[in-house]
């Protein structure tokens, strides 16, 4: 995988891709459909910003390429590529406690705040491969 030139795609296997950290100026996707919701995308190589019908769902900085991007009964997946480390922050229940696990490994539980949101830092500038992500409640 690499950047999504179009900004957002839906794959065959019913999940999103989006993103492009390569870009040098700001690059913006409105009212694509998927699943009966609205998708935005705003991306380029300092931040990747998705909303799910006008609220926040998922933002990097520094810009990122996503794939196989799902929700799941209990949390979320992706995974991430990018050309430096980044903070991601994504948007789940509120005052929920979750488990993030970064390419299996658990990097501990973590607590969303009142409006839903989760953070943590990624490793991804010498990553050879795209970074998994699986984020569970506790």
């Amino acid at each position: 995988m690499a950047v999504v030139e179009e900004l957002i795609r839906s794959q065959s296997d019913g999940t999103l891709s989006f993103g492009n950290y390569k870009l040098a100026e700001k690059a913006k996707r409105s009212d694509f459909v998927f699943h009966e919701d609205v998708y935005k995308i705003k991306t380029y190589f300092e931040i990747t910003r998705l909303e799910k019908n006008e609220l926040f769902a998922y933002e990097s900085v520094p810009g990122t390429a996503v794939s196989d991007y799902r929700q799941e009964d209990d949390g979320l997946f992706f995974r991430v590529e990018g050309a430096k480390d980044a903070q991601i922050t994504v948007g789940l229940e509120p005052e929920t406690e979750y488990i993030v696990l970064i390419n299996g490994s658990s990097t501990g539980s973590m607590k969303t705040n009142l409006g839903g949101k989760l953070s943590f830092g990624i490793e991804l500038e010498n990553a050879s491969e795209m970074v998994e992500v699986r984020i569970r409640k506790a």
